[in-house]
């Protein structure tokens, strides 16, 4: 039996594995299917954010991996592949709707410099629902990496969905994604959910850079002391089973939240992530 008709008989699409669910398992997925980036692009580095389930923080995590960049002296950018959640533009205090040429379209551009591209900037009405099936939004986030024109940019940090679906698995096969970082929350199952997260990056050849435990604990105003509001972490257990550092620990940090009410994210110095410069530098 031909590997074309194995596919056929397994329900693969024989023109492609993209977007496929049983595309790290099955061989065929081994091929390239990465896609050019958009001529007008120049991207050193592209940096995924994954968490195995939602809830987590992710998009703050992103923004503030985007921020630290920023601080450093390089030039950042945010794909927001949250397509059905998109928050990013937001927290940015971004409202405008996208523009576009012939040549392709492009991105948004925040306070402090970083370039945003999500589906909110290209809706008549951000507050309208997208209501897509998985194809079709695998679909757009694609269309963000080959016809968005990012110009050069340093780090292009993507905002990944929650889980194990459509959109990590376009992303990874699709983009040059140089590897990514796990967000999680001190939790019960957290083990169990990083790890999911963490042998799918492996499976489809991502390195893992890092594991960043977001709501931490919660700081006393008062004494100081720590609280540990969801529970004892493990994070560093976790990190040790699986060979990987931790970034960070974020505490649930009233600045931090009141930066993404008054959608000035953009003015955040994030402390709690001092363990990510040396990993997205090397």
């Amino acid at each position: 039996m031909t590997e074309e008709m194995k596919q056929e008989q397994e329900g693969c699409p024989s023109e492609g594995c993209a977007g496929c669910s049983h595309a790290s398992t099955c061989q065929s997925a081994k091929k390239d299917f990465k896609k050019p980036a958009n001529q007008y692009s120049a991207i050193r580095k592209v940096i995924g954010v994954i968490s195995g389930k939602g809830g987590v923080g992710k998009s703050m995590v992103t923004a503030s991996l985007a921020r630290m960049a920023i601080e450093k002296g390089y030039t950042a950018g945010i794909l927001d592949a949250d397509i059905t959640g998109p928050s990013i533009p937001k927290m940015y205090g971004i409202h405008e709707q996208a523009l576009g040429n012939e040549e392709g379209m492009l991105p948004c551009v925040a306070q402090d410099g970083t370039k945003i591209m999500s589906v909110n900037l290209l809706l008549e009405k951000e507050d309208t629902p997208v209501i897509w099936r998985g194809p079709i939004i695998a679909g757009v986030v694609t269309q963000f990496w080959t016809d968005v024109m990012w110009g050069d940019v340093d780090y292009l940090f993507v905002d990944m969905p929650p889980g194990t679906g459509d959109v990590p698995l376009t992303v990874f096969q699709s983009l040059p994604v140089d590897g990514v970082v796990i967000v999680t929350s001190p939790q019960d199952l957290v083990s169990m959910i990083v790890k999911k997260a963490y042998h799918m990056a492996k499976d489809m050849d991502i390195p893992v850079l890092g594991i960043v435990e977001n709501f931490s604990y919660l700081e006393c105003p008062d004494c100081g002391r720590k609280i540990e509001v969801f529970g004892k972490s493990h994070i560093e257990e976790i990190a040790k089973e699986l060979s990987i550092p931790v970034l960070g620990k974020m505490p649930i940090d009233p600045k931090l939240a009141e930066a993404v009410e008054k959608e000035a994210f953009y003015s955040v110095k994030n402390e709690y992530l001092n363990g990510a410069e040396k990993v997205l530098e090397s």
